[in-house]
């Protein structure tokens, strides 16, 4: 008999790779203020509505955690794997909404005037990595509830 693959180990990793790689995005955006370069790029936010910019980004950075905990509780029990079968849906889609939206966030990182290729190919990566994480949600969601 040949072990099953487990997709919720896979997506433990595959989600953490890429929250490193979401938080290295940011830190090597501000590495020029360690050489005493600004980082800005022009900016079209009304200052008044930063608190929903940092909003949005922190959810940005919680639901990956979030699912990382459900994928974790999820699969710690075998037993009640069957109810846990619409977060495996949902954590599908979840994924494939963070695929579409890394879309938009490297062409913005290839045409702003001063794009740097790192930032580019961090963005590249990421989307790469999103798009392992879509495949292995798919397959953890079409896996047998026994498994």
């Amino acid at each position: 008999m040949t072990p099953s693959i487990d997709h919720a180990l896979r997506l433990r990793q595959l989600w953490l790779t890429y929250l490193l790689a979401m938080l290295f995005h940011v830190d090597l955006g501000l590495m020029p203020l360690f050489h005493g370069v600004s980082p800005e790029i022009e900016s079209h936010v009304n200052p008044s509505r930063l608190p929903l910019v940092y909003w949005g980004m922190l959810i940005v950075f919680l639901l990956p955690l979030v699912a990382i905990l459900l994928i974790t509780w999820t699969a710690s029990d075998p037993a009640t794997a069957g109810r846990w079968r619409w977060w495996r849906r949902v954590h599908f889609w979840l994924s494939v909404v963070y695929t579409v939206t890394n879309v938009p966030h490297l062409i913005a990182d290839i045409v702003v005037p001063d794009s740097r290729g790192d930032q580019v190919f961090l963005m590249v990566v990421l989307l790469v990595i999103g798009l392992l994480i879509n495949v292995e949600g798919w397959r953890w969601w079409r896996q047998p509830s026994s498994a």
